[in-house]
């Protein structure tokens, strides 16, 4: 049998007065009878069941925050939000939360080329320049050599400009600093010895004949005689209008723009 708690409290109500109003039960007290005492342990526990699941549910909602804890052990929390911070305006951060991790993929692949780019580009750049010192040193190196041997061999001063002019696209520099001649193969072409390099002193001999323009009186050789080169009389430099005419478009200027220098017929 079930009784409410309403009805419960009647029946209590109604003995406490029976026994101590009206006296009947001779003082015996209130009975708890065991109908009484099942109604108020229902009462109890109905009252106090949802107390006990509310509790059951906090102990488990308790555990699992504890769990869910233990996994940021060890981390600074302030560290933690700034992290979150930047990542929240990180770019990439929010191409990948929204899924787009090939575009990171791109935009980091895109990143490392143009840098990539512009470090071989930088190495080029330095390679030219060095390429271009280097150049300019060799050709320093070129023109000393041919002024060397131009002195050796006696050229006049106004030739000098003349000897370097078509000696630039005769020689060039070996490793070791030396001036060659190269054939069209690449190879050094070798002088009248058969042994050694053709070079700018070798050359500029057989010039004597070839230009006796460029040398003083007693330094042509065979062409120096009456044989038409250029003749010194008195310190005036002669020369004929065939041989004017047969000489290199340079030569021809420098000869035209000296004073002593007279053309005959």
């Amino acid at each position: 049998m079930h009784l409410s708690v309403s009805k419960l409290l009647k029946h209590l109500l109604f003995n406490f007065f029976r026994f101590h109003v009206a006296g009947d039960g001779g003082g015996g007290g209130l009975e708890i009878t065991p109908e009484i005492q099942a109604v108020i342990d229902a009462a109890v526990a109905d009252a106090t069941s949802g107390l006990k699941t509310k509790n059951s549910e906090l102990l488990g909602d308790q555990k699992k925050l504890k769990d869910s804890l233990k996994a940021f052990e060890g981390i600074d929390p302030s560290a933690m939000r700034e992290l979150m911070a930047k990542l929240e305006n990180d770019d990439e951060a929010k191409l990948i939360a929204a899924g787009k991790l090939s575009e990171v993929i791109d935009k980091r692949t895109e990143k490392l080329r143009t840098a990539s780019e512009r470090a071989v580009q930088e190495a080029n750049d330095k390679v030219a320049a060095a390429e271009k010192r280097a150049s300019a040193f060799q050709g320093r190196v070129l023109d000393d050599t041919i002024r060397a041997a131009a002195s050796t061999a006696g050229l006049h001063p106004h030739a000098i400009e003349d000897a370097l002019f078509r000696g630039r696209s005769m020689f060039s520099l070996d490793e070791s600093g030396k001036a060659v001649q190269l054939d069209d193969g690449g190879q050094v072409v070798l002088g009248k010895d058969g042994k050694t390099p053709f070079a700018p002193a070798e050359w500029l001999e057989s010039m004597k004949e070839a230009a006796p323009h460029w040398f003083p009186t007693g330094s042509a050789g065979s062409g120096g005689g009456n044989g038409g080169g250029p003749k010194f009389a008195d310190g005036n430099k002669k020369i004929t209008r065939a041989q004017f005419d047969s000489l290199p478009p340079a030569e021809k200027a420098s000869v035209g723009r000296d004073p002593k220098v007279t053309i005959t017929d």
